[in-house]
């Protein structure tokens, strides 16, 4: 085929794979089957790789492309992404409703769900996107261009190609992705995302857009921000400009004249959100003429001529039946409530963890108790508390002895955990076998919790060491395995080897030792020898590093079971090499002392102050004439309310991350 040809082809398989696009996405009504679609993408890929000047950033080849970004530039909004005044009952409602027709008798309402999850602008110059980010502080945003392109939903090109248009919208995860995604982070005993906002939020702010792909990440669009070709009088119109363009409009709106209809529309809404595959925490209602908006005008941070009605939790009670107790990767022993199943938030519910002794001595939870339970973001099930308890009810107390093999379980004062201190316990293991494979640690492609059951049942692996000595004969005799498929397994067992040091030390499980605190480690001291000669002090010194870590890693280090498990690792090839990166110090927080508080969007407290700490910060627990910073999260409370009565400078984590990244 010559270029002219190719062009030509080109071009149809584009029209066409955006079409399907388009079908599948947004209006959930394919016309092609997936190998068909699959079938066209190869070939158009195929074709760029051979006509190399035919490639184009609006091409479906390229929604995961692109390297990982070493941080994200700022991008200043030339509309503001404003937030939205919250009210939580129709008195509030109809408050606005006579605001809004006292300066504007003739307004109708726009009511829409609102969809919770991460908001962005898109913006489309000459029809193609060009530019995504997020609200930031609604004057200053992040670029996340390249991640955006890996949501399916969003367009690359528009199919008009006007000079300027710019759409905010709300980027979410699906409630089945989400539960996915929480699985397998639970099933590697990583800090799993408390909802599915949180976790929209960490899937678009990676480095690295192959891994936000991976995420399923969606959006719908919400608001026209500004357009230039175009003129509108309504808010409906621009929803319906938006829809035409190909763009994944916000469903399930609808136009209101009086208050009535506005709460009705709200009761309506509310009914159908547990039928949803998406969560919404509300209904926003807005003035849908543009001319009365501008009429109205706003606060410095909230629109006048629109507010946020939120849901209230949904609550319920039941009867207490049983409290299991499981054993984690660290040994943790961890008792989950099982209940008389519920229907809550839209699904049926009977289990939800209960933490420690200390929670439910705290609430006094016995088994035979009439609960109330809800869930946490309208997903993670919860106990709040204790209604009644039965006749003859005792307290519960865990167990003094491991359910699972028998040892004395000991108190871990620091955490207020009960944990089973024998490390060939069988529930230990097999999750420290899936932790150790894991794609944050070892990466062996292939290898989850079931095939390490399989391993572990036919007595195949003892410990971490064995996955080096596994052959492909030996796979082959496990159900499910194929010749294919054995070689697979074996040939990322054998890949892995070469992982370096920082990982590897991740890969271990140590308490308290996560992937950021493996990877100081190892640029402080270099070499794993470094490591192993080190001192509790030496290892407490470095930066992001305290006194628990340090006896965390010393003591591991130095057990003899896990010193058997290291020489076994080196003898299998494992290289354990570490090459140091070059970094530049961080003179924003260089002496600095932060406090944090509240739940932070994206990172676990721990990794905050360890990333704090490595910048040269001093991270405190408490809030005083000395601190210089304080990074506020959802939920913040008294120490929020402390650093704004004398006057300290109070960061998102948005702007965190910003000023840390500027300089990693």
């Amino acid at each position: 085929m010559n270029q002219s040809d190719a062009e030509k082809r080109v071009g149809e398989l584009r029209a066409l794979l955006e079409q399907y696009n388009y079908e599948y996405y947004v209006k959930d009504d394919p016309s092609v089957d997936d190998y068909t679609y699959d079938m066209l993408m190869h070939e158009l890929a195929d074709l760029e790789r051979e006509f190399p000047v035919l490639a184009s950033p609006d091409s479906p080849t390229q929604r995961v492309g692109g390297k990982a970004a070493g941080s994200f530039s700022k991008v200043p909004h030339a509309v503001q992404m404003q937030s939205l005044q919250d009210v939580f009952g129709f008195e509030q409602v109809g408050e606005f409703v006579a605001r809004c027709r006292a300066l504007y008798p003739e307004a109708q309402f726009s009511v829409e769900p609102k969809i919770d999850g991460l908001s962005v602008s898109l913006e489309y110059r000459d029809g193609l996107f060009t530019l995504g980010s997020t609200r930031g502080d609604g004057f200053v945003g992040e670029d996340v261009t390249a991640n955006l392109r890996t949501v399916r939903s969003i367009p690359l090109r528009l199919r008009e190609a006007l000079p300027l248009v710019e759409a905010r919208g709300e980027v979410y995860m699906p409630r089945e992705r989400f539960l996915a995604l929480r699985a397998q982070q639970e099933a590697s005993d990583a800090q799993p995302f408390k909802n599915p906002r949180n976790a929209a939020a960490g899937s678009l702010r990676q480095k690295d857009p192959a891994v936000t792909a991976q995420r399923g990440l969606d959006i719908f669009i919400f608001n026209l921000q500004q357009c230039e070709g175009r003129s509108f009088s309504t808010h409906d119109e621009t929803l319906r400009f938006l829809e035409e363009m190909g763009l994944r409009v916000i469903p399930g709106r609808c136009i209101c004249q009086s208050a009535q209809e506005v709460f009705d529309a709200i009761a309506r809404i509310g009914d159908a959100r547990q039928d949803l595959p998406y969560d919404i925490d509300g209904v926003v209602i807005k003035l849908n003429a543009l001319d009365g908006r501008e009429q109205m005008g706003a606060t410095a941070k909230t629109p006048k001529w629109a507010i946020a009605y939120k849901f209230p939790p949904e609550e319920k009670e039941t009867v207490l039946r049983e409290i299991e107790v499981g054993v984690g990767r660290t040994g943790a022993l961890t008792p989950v409530a099982v209940f008389d199943t519920i229907l809550l938030a839209g699904t049926s519910v009977s289990r939800a963890v209960l933490h420690n002794q200390d929670f439910i001595t705290d609430k006094d939870i016995r088994i035979g108790d009439t609960i109330v339970v809800r869930k946490a973001g309208d997903i993670i099930p919860e106990v709040l508390c204790s209604r009644s308890h039965a006749p003859d009810s005792v307290p519960y107390k865990l167990p003094e002895r491991c359910p699972v093999c028998g040892a004395a379980a000991v108190r871990d004062e620091e955490e207020s955990v009960l944990r089973c201190p024998n490390i060939s316990c069988p529930a230990q293991l097999h999750k420290q076998l899936v932790h150790f494979a894991a794609r944050d640690a070892m990466n062996i492609d292939g290898l989850g919790p079931a095939i390490v059951t399989a391993l572990l049942d036919a007595h195949l692996v003892e410990d971490a060491a064995g996955l080096y000595r596994l052959t492909k004969e030996q796979l082959l005799t496990l159900e499910g395995f194929q010749e294919r498929s054995a070689e697979k397994l074996v040939q990322a067992i054998a890949a892995s080897r070469t992982m370096p040091l920082d990982r590897v030390i991740y890969a271990l499980g140590i308490r308290n030792i996560g992937q950021k605190a493996a990877e100081l480690l190892c640029e402080h001291f270099g070499s794993f020898e470094a490591i192993e000669s080190a001192t509790r002090e030496e290892i407490a010194q470095i930066d992001g590093f305290g006194s628990i870590m340090a006896d965390s890693l010393y003591t591991a280090l130095h057990d003899p079971s896990v010193q058997t498990l290291l020489t076994q690792l080196r003898a299998a090839g494992l290289t354990m090499a570490y090459e140091k990166k070059q970094r530049t110090e961080n003179a924003f927080f260089t002496g600095r002392t932060v406090v944090l508080t509240g739940t932070l969007p994206t990172l676990s407290r721990s990794e905050a102050k360890a990333r704090l700490e490595a910048a040269g910060a001093k991270v405190s627990g408490s809030v005083s004439g000395k601190t210089d910073y304080v990074v506020a999260g959802e939920s913040a409370g008294s120490k929020l309310t402390k650093a704004q009565s004398l006057g300290i400078t109070v960061l998102s984590e948005e702007e965190m991350l910003r000023y840390l990244e500027s300089a990693e």
